[in-house]
């Protein structure tokens, strides 16, 4: 069997999804082998494009093709972060050694996304055209020497890709059709978190198996180890968790200063109530792996991988964990989303959370406007945010702190509220991360709303809809560019966010 994590996405640490389908196969003795065709894909390209002098170019890439290896040896080295202008500068130079080594104007490929100008990843005909002209992918020249080896040297009967980001799909299904063509007895399945919410898209008139029937066998919804396990012939407890395995992933070779070890304490989301939550529109369950299994885990990886960061993928960490984690530290810096709650505000709360290895919580705020947070059904209260913000500055636990604009509570008077609320907390807040909402398909509060097409797609997950006062996402985009990110207190915040990277790299500005 061979697992396989598709381009694009960012290459800074082993994926953790198919990390865990190899701990089930590894505990039940299938072999297997990780491919993780990411980080090899995008490293391939970038050493192609390095080594083609025919091209001409502008004196920028001609300097990045010249310094590829010094700045991607740069990016695996402590020294670099910490200096944000040196490490911004290294990245775009990568990033600029990878956007040269991909010719025409149809595609582009960054560290970070894959975009075709003519195909979507959100229409089942692009998908198709894309499986069916693999050889176009610029990909190609990569994954058919990379799989043909494999199959002759492997091969194997089963071949499965994980599939979590739009910015994979066009690829995967490259992969998927080369495959088919070129082993027809194979059996492919695809599974991962866009799968899955694409399956559990509400509305949808068909499954996207009937579409894809004959070119992929098996699409698993939701977590994979049972189903996977299912089509090996053995039959396992669903809800059985398993320690991710990382053995034969090339943990050297990610775009970090050492290793990073992603790890998921829990699927699902523990509040749900939020509006619009898509979560709950694909009727997600909150399901928490044991505390006592969690730490276990977490000792075991943190001793065989050895990390400089745990990254805990948690929609958002337990007070239960939490409390595990100040009780049992798991030998390594660690970050994560938390929920903005009381405790908090305690400082002797946060500061054995700083003990355990805390190095940076994301905080999901949304708003700086208190209406606006009630009528989304946040949970969130400003003045426990306030002290939360103060506390945890004064633990020494940095903040990257979420925001939302555009959601149907919101208006001009209400961001220029988040915008105070940012400002007067700017001396509390290390990282910033501004988003633009999108409608989920199918929420209940949709119906409420004239809605219309926002991506043009039969696999779109979103919708367009008409603001009840009128704050559209162009009024949004104009306040954000002419307002908020020229607010001097925002600026200084901005300016500080590691270029692509943004969240995955900021805990090494901040560690000691």
């Amino acid at each position: 069997m061979i697992l396989i994590y598709p381009p694009v996405a960012k290459p800074c640490e082993p994926p953790a999804g198919i990390a865990k389908l190899s701990g089930a196969l590894k505990y039940h003795g299938i072999k297997h082998t990780i491919i993780d065709a990411n980080l090899e894909g995008l490293l391939f390209l970038m050493d192609s494009a390095r080594g083609d002098s025919n091209s001409v170019h502008d004196t920028w890439t001609v300097r990045a093709k010249r310094n590829f290896r010094r700045n991607l040896d740069s990016l695996r080295q402590r020294h670099t972060y910490r200096s944000i202008d040196l490490y911004n500068r290294t990245v775009m130079d990568v990033n600029r050694v990878l956007e040269a080594s991909v010719t025409g104007k149809s595609v582009t490929v960054s560290l970070t996304n894959y975009q075709h100008n003519e195909l979507s990843p959100l229409r089942t005909g692009d998908l198709l055209h894309a499986a069916e002209h693999y050889e176009l992918n610029p990909f190609y020249p990569y994954f058919k020497s990379r799989l043909t080896d494999l199959m002759q040297r492997e091969v194997p009967s089963i071949v499965g890709f994980s599939l979590t980001y739009l910015s994979q799909a066009l690829c995967t299904f490259a992969m998927l059709g080369f495959l088919r063509r070129e082993y027809p007895g194979l059996v492919l399945i695809c599974g991962g978190g866009l799968i899955t919410s694409w399956l559990r898209r509400p509305g949808r008139d068909n499954p996207i198996d009937y579409p894809f029937a004959g070119l992929v066998d098996h699409f698993v919804e939701g977590p994979g180890e049972a189903a996977l396990l299912a089509v090996a012939g053995i039959f396992e407890n669903p809800e059985k968790d398993y320690t991710p395995n990382y053995d034969s992933m090339p943990l050297n070779d990610y775009l970090s200063p050492g290793v990073i070890l992603p790890y998921s304490g829990s699927s699902g989301c523990i509040w749900k109530k939020c509006s619009f939550c898509p979560e709950k529109a694909e009727g997600n369950s909150w399901v928490p792996v044991g505390g006592k299994q969690v730490i276990s885990d977490l000792s075991s990886l943190v001793k065989s991988t050895r990390p400089v960061l745990i990254h805990l993928l948690d929609n958002s960490i337990s007070l239960a964990l939490l409390n595990s984690l100040i009780d049992n530290p798991p030998g390594a810096p660690w970050c994560g989303f938390v929920r903005i709650q009381r405790e908090l505000t305690d400082i002797d709360f946060c500061t054995a959370l700083k003990r355990s290895g805390c190095a940076m919580l994301k905080l999901g705020l949304e708003s700086g406007d208190q209406a606006v947070l009630d009528r989304m059904h946040k949970g969130i209260d400003l003045e426990t945010a306030s002290r939360a913000l103060n506390t945890l500055k004064k633990a020494g636990i940095a903040t990257c702190v979420y925001l939302l604009f555009g959601t149907p509570e919101e208006t001009l008077a209400g961001a220029r509220k988040t915008l105070k609320f940012i400002t007067s907390h700017c001396s509390e807040i290390n990282f910033l991360n501004l988003a633009l909402f999108n409608m989920p398909v199918g929420v209940p509060e949709a119906q409420k709303l004239k809605v219309s097409n926002f991506y043009e797609g039969d696999l779109s997950l979103y919708t367009d809809f008409l603001h009840p006062a009128r704050w559209d996402r162009r009024h949004v985009r104009q306040f954000l560019n002419s307002e908020f990110k020229r607010h001097p207190a925002v600026s200084a915040i901005l300016k500080k966010t590691p270029r692509f990277f943004t969240s995955n790299h900021a805990p090494f500005f901040v560690l000691e």
